[in-house]
């Protein structure tokens, strides 16, 4: 399965005013980074992945259409999936691309 092009076209317009900004392709889906560090990825899987802080991993997967990220069979603490109905609006949308550029913008550059 394809990631959902119209979904990275309403993400793309979010961090269009973001600086450092990069679009590439991996894990099957359409990756958006901030200074090389990954921010949100479009998941071929339906939905985003979102860099979160760490610490912060728990408390967001109590909200409803999140879980956590597996890959390989292990979780990626500060790492989560949100399901598309988390995105369905561009409030719901919003707030987590920029709980992921938040999160990629605290990092070192790359």
């Amino acid at each position: 399965m394809a990631y959902d092009a119209g979904l990275a076209d309403r993400v793309r317009e979010l961090i269009a005013s973001e600086r450092g900004v990069d679009e590439k392709k991996m894990f099957g889906g359409l990756a958006f980074l901030i200074d090389g560090n990954m921010a949100v990825v479009v998941s071929s899987q339906g939905g985003l992945m979102i860099r979160v802080p760490p610490e912060k991993t728990d408390v967001l997967m109590s909200r409803e259409h999140v879980e956590p990220m597996v890959m390989s069979g292990r979780e990626m603490r500060g790492w989560l999936r949100v399901h598309a109905d988390g995105v369905a609006t561009t409030r719901q949308l919003s707030a987590w691309v920029a709980r992921g550029v938040d999160r990629a913008k605290s990092l070192p550059a790359k």
